[in-house]
């Protein structure tokens, strides 16, 4: 029956009669299993005829497979699974190398059963520990074959199901088996992965079908075990848990290629619940190289539809939150870089309209509403990133963000698009956007280091811009910083409280950094203030907003010398109400009113003198006689605002020399409050569109006013005494004042005088400084007098001879 010897049993070999006795006449009744055992010990007394035995079976297995006698297949499998599990010798390798080849004649077979049963085998065979290695193994077919299966697409929806779960399960051993094996064939390959990595995505990407086809309730937890969905999230979670450091990025790559192919991107659902997979699977350490993916991945898609960035970006902040908890390494700045770069970008896309910065035929439109809901997403993706750093990394990335802001300047140039807005402008809006995302929440105790000079100056030049919403960015910002105990939403409306013990501010007492802090920059602060609530463009926000920086200033960083210095802005705040030189509309004017009436009530409180708390209320009588100069009036949907505010009562307004006295009284400085506020002017103003001609040259012509020989005096020495220190110390505030006073007069006079005049006053100036440089030449050409004497010229005349520093004589040096 078999072969030349097949009437001649005895005379074949013993492992062939072995073989043949494991099965029965009936395929039906199933392995013999006594026959099976003496197989077995056979095997294991004489391990050299593994190899015989497997190529025995295999080609008994392609033959019953070739004959339909599917029956004796299965027994075929059977037997060979025993033997696997039961031999673990030196000549396993040829067994299982006729293994592998029945198992791949299984796969090729179009049957379902065949292949669900190749695919167990398979299985069972991927969870052997060999005790020897293998050097020429290869697994290039099955990787192929189980990725076909896991994208079956049978009629049948059950064995649809079945063959993908042996795909899936196919995958998972092939993984088992050699991701740890660094003899075998590297599964880590670009060729490898680029169809392991789809097609558990593909089956990851079915789970909501799936799960429309609820089954019974009986069935429900059979199901769930079956579900494809679930054992492709557990074969990815297992795959990328065993990947090393430099097998990530081809792990990645096939999952952006993917989410790239089927449009993905856009739902965004899938993609983070994808990559919260990846991030929670990796190991903490690499979570950066995943961060990196996207970045990269981001770069190449700047030219993608808005949709499609909005949902990387969106993936990527999910990511970074989660990579934050582990190790982000250096990826920090690198992020925000990237997202900044990707947000200039899609600005001028907004602007231009197309991706080429033209728009032609065939160019494809860009929907600026599309790029709007793109640049929100990148806001709030630094926001949510940055939230999670710790305090030194968040101020590095503040310092970084802020560096980003284009400058304003006097000259700026004005690029317009589409809209017609300014680049710039826009620029400035997104990146001070993303600054306050960061800034919420931050919390820093030393204000030096959460506001350093170089930072406080660009910020607060900024501020000085004629656009109103980015001087609001610019107070949020300021508030955001200045907030260290959670009390700003208690100030988002103006109003003047009887009691502010309701309010249940969080006040401590002001530490040494904060004292330094205001020492250097109060009167910065203070003028920017100023300067910004006499801004005609301000609206009941801009407002807000200040009445919530003055009281954070007045919580978080007040002593005594900036309660003083507050309350004597507030009350040159009121003037500008009440003098009304910068003709101010009338709205503008009584919500400055209102808003120094609502701050003076609060510090009237929290410095507890009495006698001021009764002034600040006896002058809250407005509410009969003019409640359009009180908050709850003016702050609100209809503001009830009066037309004749010249002629305003000195009874309705705050008095600085009665605040001077009743606090003089109980311990301030009674005479830094009688001194009205005058803002300080610095150089910072020539950064400002604001800032005139007349006023830039009166910087100069003040300057040179200072230095002007005309009022260089010879002042007598004067002998330093104790009493001449301390007239020193007490005089210097007010030597500081008069000092700001003669500087507003002279950028007065040179805001109201005729230009002839100033042209006159700055030629008189130039031909002044000339003659003292003619003067300064003059000395330094001069050639030094000899040291030997003059020498007679030829006509008579005394002639000045200069001679070398080396040929001089000098006086021998006395000894002692």
């Amino acid at each position: 029956m078999y072969g030349v010897c097949g009437c001649c049993g005895a005379l074949r070999p013993r492992y062939k009669r072995l073989v043949d006795n494991i099965f029965p006449e009936d395929p039906e009744d199933g392995l013999v299993k006594t026959n099976m055992e003496k197989l077995t010990f056979y095997a294991l007394s004489a391990p050299e005829k593994l190899d015989r035995i497997g190529a025995y079976l295999s080609e008994r297995l392609i033959r019953d497979v070739g004959r339909h006698r599917y029956g004796y297949v299965c027994i075929a499998m059977e037997a060979l699974d025993q033997l696997l599990m039961a031999c673990h010798c030196q000549s396993i390798n040829l067994f299982v190398e006729s293994f592998l080849k029945m198992v791949a004649k299984l796969l090729e077979s179009e049957k379902p059963n065949l292949q669900i049963l190749g695919t167990n085998s398979f299985v069972k065979f991927a969870n052997i520990e060999e005790d020897t290695p293998s050097y020429h193994r290869s697994y290039d077919f099955f990787v192929s074959r189980f990725s076909e299966m896991c994208h079956s697409s049978h009629d049948d929806l059950e064995i649809k199901t079945k063959i993908r779960m042996s795909g899936i399960k196919g995958l998972q051993g092939v993984v088992r088996k050699t991701v740890n094996d660094e003899l075998q064939a590297n599964i880590w390959d670009p060729q490898h992965m680029d169809k392991i990595v789809p097609s558990l995505l593909f089956n990851l990407q079915h789970v909501e079908e799936a799960e429309s086809r609820s089954p019974s309730p009986l069935q429900a937890p059979e199901k769930e075990k079956e579900s494809p969905a679930e054992l492709a999230e557990r074969c990815l979670r297992e795959l990328l848990g065993r990947a090393a450091f430099g097998n990530i990025k081809n792990a990645i790559k096939p999952v952006l290629i993917h989410l790239d192919n089927h449009s993905l991107w856009e739902p965004k659902v899938f993609a983070i619940r994808c990559f919260k997979i990846i991030m929670y699977s990796i190991q903490p350490q690499h979570s950066h190289l995943v961060i990196q993916q996207l970045l990269g991945h981001l770069d190449a898609n700047s030219r993608s539809a808005a949709t499609v960035r909005a949902g990387i970006v969106e993936v990527l902040s999910e990511a970074a939150v989660i990579a934050a908890t582990g190790s982000v390494g250096p990826t920090v700045l690198e992020m925000f870089n990237t997202l900044l770069r990707q947000l200039r970008l899609s600005i001028d896309y907004a602007l231009t309209g197309s991706y080429d910065g033209a728009v032609s035929l065939g160019t494809k439109i860009i929907k600026e509403h599309e790029e709007r809901m793109f640049q929100e997403a990148v806001i709030k993706t630094v926001g949510s990133f940055a939230s999670t750093l710790p305090t030194y990394q968040r101020s590095e990335v503040i310092l970084f963000i802020m560096s980003k802001v284009p400058r304003p300047s006097l000259h700026q140039a004005v690029d317009t698009g589409r809209t017609g807005e300014n680049r710039n402008r826009l620029t400035q809006i997104m990146l001070l956007k993303s600054l306050l995302q960061v800034s919420t929440g931050f919390q820093c105790n030393n204000m030096m280091s959460a506001l350093p000079s170089n930072f406080l100056d660009r910020l607060l030049s900024t501020a000085l811009m004629e656009d109103a919403e980015i001087r609001l960015f610019v107070l949020e910002i300021l508030i955001s910083f200045i907030d260290r105990h959670g009390n700003r939403h208690k100030f988002s409306t103006i109003s003047t409280l009887s009691d502010i013990s309701v309010l249940k501010l969080k006040v401590d007492k002001c530490s040494r950094q904060d004292t330094v802090f205001m020492k250097k920059h109060s009167q910065q602060l203070y003028r920017h203030i100023y300067l910004s609530c006499k801004e005609e463009t301000n609206v009941q926000k801009h407002y807000e907003a200040l009445y919530g920086l003055l009281a954070l200033i007045s919580i978080e960083l007040a002593n005594e010398e900036v309660v003083v210095d507050l309350i004597r802005l507030v009350l040159a705040v009121q003037d500008v109400a009440q003098v009304n030189e910068e003709n101010l509309p009338v709205y503008n004017r009584c919500a400055l009113y209102a808003l120094g009436a609502a701050y003076l009530n609060l510090i009237s409180q929290l410095t507890t003198v009495p006698a001021f708390c009764q002034h600040i209320h006896e002058v809250e009588t407005r509410k009969k006689e003019a409640p359009y100069m009180l908050p709850e009036d003016v702050f609100v949907e209809r503001p009830r605002l009066s037309q004749n505010l010249d002629g305003v009562v000195i009874e309705l307004l705050f008095r600085q020399s009665k605040i001077s006295e009743v606090l003089g009284g109980s311990g301030y400085n009674s005479d830094r409050l009688c001194l009205p506020y005058i803002p300080q002017l610095t150089d910072e103003d020539r950064l400002s569109k604001r800032r005139s001609i007349g006023e830039t040259i009166s910087l100069q012509v003040e300057v040179e006013s200072r230095n002007s020989p005309e009022k260089e005096e010879r002042v007598p020495a004067e002998e330093i005494t104790y009493e001449t220190l301390k007239k020193a110390i007490v005089d210097s505030v007010a030597v500081e004042e008069q000092e700001r006073e003669r500087r507003r007069q002279v950028v007065e006079k040179f805001q109201k005088a005729p230009f002839e005049e100033i042209a006159a006053h700055c030629g008189a100036r130039a031909s002044l400084l000339q003659s003292k440089l003619n003067q300064i030449f003059e000395i330094t050409i001069r050639p030094p007098p000899s040291p030997s004497g003059t020498i007679t010229a030829a006509y008579g005349q005394p002639q000045n001879h200069s001679i070398p520093v080396y040929e001089m004589k000098f006086p021998d040096l006395c000894v002692y």
